[in-house]
């Protein structure tokens, strides 16, 4: 069985694993989840590539989430789920608060 899904990006993260994002998910987020974020795939993975920190979720040590300032005291929070050693972008937003979590990584 063959898998023809195409991704819209494949991002390497300091982790040392990718994060991938299919063009029909990313338009769930754009469109469903987080509309603000419909111009914003550059960022996303410019978050992703060159986080300013990532935290691992307080309620699922799978997830991480990846976080680079927009601005003073503004985010881009993307949140990547990690599963055999794959990452798969759950969903992006602006943020101006860290949530609480395991720092696990800093710049």
């Amino acid at each position: 069985m063959s898998s023809n899904v195409e991704y819209i990006f494949d991002v390497a993260t300091p982790l040392g694993f990718l994060v991938r994002s299919t063009e029909v998910y990313w338009k769930i987020i754009t469109t469903i989840k987080h509309p603000v974020m419909a111009d914003k795939l550059d960022a996303v993975k410019n978050t992703l590539s060159d986080p300013d920190e990532i935290r691992q979720s307080k309620s699922d040590p799978q997830v991480l989430l990846f976080y680079r300032t927009i601005r003073r005291a503004c985010w881009l929070c993307a949140v990547v789920k990690r599963l055999n050693g794959m990452g798969f972008l759950v969903t992006a937003y602006p943020t101006e608060n860290i949530k609480e979590g395991k720092q696990i990584w800093k710049k």
